[in-house]
This record gives C-alpha cells, structure tokens and sequence, in this order.
C-alpha cells in the first residue's frame, strides 16, 4: 500500500485514433529535511544555512514530501469510465496491489 499523486492528466490518442488520457502518477512520501546529508562541504554550509533561516523565518517553504514517479496510465476514453475514478490534478490516492488487481482510494 502506497500513495500517489496525479501530477498530470493530458488527452492522448492510440494507435487506433481513439481519445483517450494520460495520466501521470507520483508517488508521495514523506520524509525529514535533516536526515538528508550532503556530500560536500559547500553543501553542508548551505544546508545549515537554509536550516537556519527556515527558524528564524517560518514563512520559508520547507519540503516535506518527496514524490517520485510511480504510474503513467494510457486509457482509452471507455477504460477511463470503465475504471469508474474521475482522476483530478493534485488528489491523492491510496494505492493497494493485491493479487493482481491493482485498487485506488480517493483520500
């Protein structure tokens, strides 16, 4: 079981001609700023500096998910009803794979 975003959802044709969309999935994690290490020395400075400003200015973006692409669904215009799921740009998911079926839960 994971989550996954839809990140974008475009219209596509087959090879057939037929309308149908494409839709592009990323995973979503969650994950801790400070765990991550930089390699170099620079980039240590400059991670204890953005670290050091997020405090003093709380209004800073700190990234707290990281999404990673997981799925690009290919449907025709008849598979995307017959999936019975009105996919929208930024919802999340709950994915579950089980026994090959692959299931999705608006969250």
């Amino acid at each position: 079981m994971f989550r996954v975003r839809v990140n974008k959802i475009e219209s596509t044709r087959d090879i057939d001609g037929n309308l149908g969309k494409r839709l592009e999935l990323l995973e979503e994690r969650e994950v801790n700023p400070y765990v991550l290490r930089p390699q170099t020395d620079e980039a240590k400075m400059a991670q204890d500096i953005m670290q050091a400003l997020q405090q003093q200015m709380p209004f800073l973006p700190q990234q707290q998910q990281l999404a990673t692409p997981k799925f690009i669904l290919f449907l025709t215009e008849q598979e995307y009803d017959n999936l019975g799921i009105n996919f929208d740009v930024n919802q999340i998911y709950e994915v579950v794979l089980d026994n090959q079926v692959i299931r999705f839960k608006k969250l």
